[in-house]
């Protein structure tokens, strides 16, 4: 007899926020339990640890809409804080004092600009939401895949040895590094940036009254993005050896440098809770799909965190996707063939595109003391300032609220 098979209609490699969350949506779209297996080599990293996370997220208005729908906002309130309005500075490292040359507050907008959610308690969540759902959740790494007809086939192995499965659709939601989307020949095109994103979270003696300040300076953005009130998050954008050197230096050191690049604005640093460092790198596919295969979030895109948007395109891809997915089933259509994932791509990837543009673009732009360009900079961001409807569209693309957006970012159902 022949090895057993296994047969889904979605096959998801990913058991992160990507992946859960889709999983998540395409159950409120209908499909059942036995339509969706997941697989993720190591099912429970990434998840909160036992002391302050370093790894803070910035969730926009679409993706906690998104987060409400899936029924997980309600374990992530608790641990969720406003970010209401935005303080942005350009000036050299030494200047003492750093004015606001664009500000973006909240009596403008009515809410708030952002959610700043902890990643290892949003994965906790989402995992557990997946969980309680009755997904099926396997403990596997790819050894093959291949295509024949109308189905997908992974070769999966995993604790008890290898294992056949079959799907209309796979989705890749297995990171930036996807083994999907190498076994699928899938290209990137994209560079490192040399600089690291230092993460920290940190306690201050003055309160921040939900305010997030961004510093350009000329080694890269310094951001503090607000949590309770007497504590932020801070993520900064370091040249890579300066950044292991700030990683591995003591608290007094590490501490007497963010409050140089703080310049004051939160007072005295008194305590450094956490700290990590991540390489930073622009990648980006060349396509979004192959034959029965799709890329979602880091797999397809992974841009400069300085607009804090990650995330938020990879749950704008997982709405627009589970979108696509439902209507096609509705109608009794093969929800893998070639015109509902060039659909998907037309979707998404100009919107990853013009973000790595964005991103690219203001990190070029920014990290460099060129006198003459900076002056020319700063007169921009003040004209700018003097703009309430160039704010106010600025603010609405970046909540993910647009006419354009998928109906799960609007408050939709599916």
């Amino acid at each position: 007899m022949g090895e057993a098979v296994m047969r889904r209609q979605v096959v998801i490699g990913g058991f992160g926020a990507a992946g859960c969350s889709l999983a998540l949506a395409l159950l409120q779209g209908g499909l059942s339990t036995k339509d969706i297996l997941i697989f993720d080599s190591a099912p429970d990293a990434g998840g909160a640890p036992k002391g302050p996370d370093a790894r803070i997220l910035a969730l926009n208005s679409g993706s906690c809409t998104l987060l409400r729908a899936l029924g997980v906002w309600e374990a992530l309130s608790p641990h969720a804080h406003p970010l209401n309005s935005m303080a942005i500075s350009d000036s050299p490292l030494e200047e003492p004092f750093r004015p606001a040359l664009l500000d973006i507050a909240p009596r403008e907008y009515g809410a708030p600009l952002a959610q700043m959610v902890p990643l290892g308690i949003l994965n906790d969540s989402l995992r557990a939401a997946t969980r309680a759902a009755g997904i099926e959740v396997i403990t596997a790494q790819l050894k093959a895949l291949s295509f024949a007809g109308e189905r997908a086939h992974l070769t999966l192995a995993g604790p008890a040895g290898e294992m056949q499965v079959e799907a209309q659709l796979v989705a890749a939601c297995d990171g930036a590094n996807s083994p999907l989307r190498v076994a699928a020949g899938l290209s990137t095109h994209g560079w490192m940036y040399g600089q690291s994103g230092i993460c920290a979270t940190i306690r201050h003696s003055l309160p921040h009254g939900g305010e997030a300040v961004q510093h350009f300076l000329p080694s890269g953005p310094f951001a503090l993005l607000p949590l309770d009130e007497h504590r932020s998050s801070i993520v900064w954008s370091e040249k890579t050896a300066l950044a292991e050197e700030m990683i591995h230096a003591d608290d007094a050191t590490f501490r007497r440098e963010v409050e140089r690049r703080a310049a004051g604005v939160r007072g005295e640093i008194e305590a450094v809770e956490c700290r990590s460092a991540h390489p930073l790198q622009l990648k980006l596919a060349r396509r979004f799909f192959a034959q029965r295969l799709v890329l979602v979030a880091d797999s397809a895109h992974v841009v400069h965190p300085l607009a804090g948007q990650g995330l938020n395109l990879g749950f704008e891809d997982v709405a627009a996707l589970a979108e696509v997915i439902v209507d096609r089933m509705r109608l009794g259509l093969d929800p893998g063939a070639a015109d509902a994932l060039e659909r998907y791509q037309a979707l998404r990837r100009p919107a990853a595109v013009a973000m790595a543009v964005a991103t690219e673009g203001i990190n070029r732009l920014f990290s460099n003391d060129f006198g003459p360009l900076r002056i020319l900079r700063d007169v921009g961001m003040g004209l700018a300032n003097r703009f309430p409807g160039f704010k106010a569209g600025m603010v609405k693309a970046a909540a993910g609220r647009t006419p354009f957006s998928p109906r799960l970012f609007r408050g939709e159902p599916l």
